[in-house]
């Protein structure tokens, strides 16, 4: 027979525990402190334990649920839900790409972000895994006709794509042929939001090349054409996603509209300083270091009474 819900919690809190015991003891006797690998944020009168080593522990020995306290929550899993895990080089091989597809489901990352030629292997590996298949078209440079790009589009949705990337006519929105760039941007769209499931969009404007015009105008281009998203790079121009160009791109589209900065996002630090800025999607190929990166410190309040060091220099 069946147990009941409640049951089945307790079942679950009491094997929790007990796995923690057990950790626990096994590093005290390696002469480890209890919380290693916990770190701790404190503001508003609150403190807030991160025990993210902890818990993957805890998931590792074999449990599929955990009772936490208030406050204690993996911040890595919210983190890794904003990361398309990217593996975009030329020559990457079936074997990368398969172990991208396993680091995607482990960590649990919202897609993996490939070339066209990858994704009918990503989508039968990551089938039912709740991860999606991202692909790109007219990449890297964007200077393919919209009706290739629409084509490119259907072709990789049929193999299984559930996002599409495409690169804007820069060339065409440098010369200020806004009606070509929407026309392009709307071509893509139609095809994604034709699809079933409907694909998300998302708009890469490469802003290294662009003036701060250019880039406001990429942005209302893209959000007037019906595009889900926005997105700074490719990652293959002389620069890639900025703090300032996120902050832009976030004050032009509105707050309804998806951000994604992309292009040389490398540690947590510079991805939580990308979601501060206003993006809600990262593609970064250094996944994996950025969920397993520890936050920062707090910044030390000095005591009051305590000289406020000058700007710009030391004591």
């Amino acid at each position: 027979m069946l147990a009941d819900p409640q049951t089945v919690e307790r079942i679950v809190e009491l094997v929790t525990r007990h796995v923690l015991l057990a950790l626990s003891e096994a590093g005290q006797s390696a002469s480890a402190p209890l919380d290693a690998g916990c770190t701790q944020e404190c503001g508003a009168g609150y403190c807030i334990r991160h025990c993210s080593e902890k818990v993957e522990l805890v998931v590792q020995a074999g449990a599929d649920r955990l009772a936490a306290g208030p406050g204690a929550v993996p911040a890595r899993a919210e983190l890794a839900k904003l990361i398309d895990h990217t593996l975009l080089k030329p020559d990457a091989t079936a074997d990368q790409i398969a172990q991208l597809c396993y680091e995607a489901r482990k960590y649990g990352f919202a897609t993996v972000c490939i070339n066209p030629a990858h994704v009918p292997l990503a989508a039968q590996l990551l089938r039912s895994s709740g991860v999606g298949v991202c692909t790109v078209v007219g990449f890297p440079l964007g200077a393919t006709p919209p009706e290739v790009k629409a084509y490119e589009a259907q072709v990789a949705l049929d193999q299984g794509a559930t996002e599409i990337d495409m690169v804007v006519n820069i060339g065409a929105l440098k010369s200020r042929d806004f009606e070509m760039v929407a026309r392009d941007i709307r071509a893509v769209v139609r095809v994604c939001h034709a699809h079933t499931p409907a694909a998300l969009v998302k708009v890469i404007i490469e802003a290294a090349l662009l003036t701060d015009e250019e880039k406001i105008a990429a942005c209302l281009l893209a959000k007037e054409s019906g595009a889900d998203y926005v997105k700074t790079s490719t990652g293959f121009a002389a620069g890639g996603a900025t703090v300032a160009d996120v902050a832009l791109m976030r004050r032009t589209v509105g707050p309804r509209m998806g951000v994604k900065a992309a292009g040389g996002v490398r540690t947590r630090d510079e991805a939580e300083a990308m979601v501060q800025a206003g993006a809600t999607r990262l593609g970064a190929s250094a996944g994996v270091k950025i969920v397993q990166d520890p936050p920062l410190a707090p910044a030390a309040q000095p005591a009051a009474g305590s000289p406020t060091p000058p700007r710009g220099g030391q004591y």
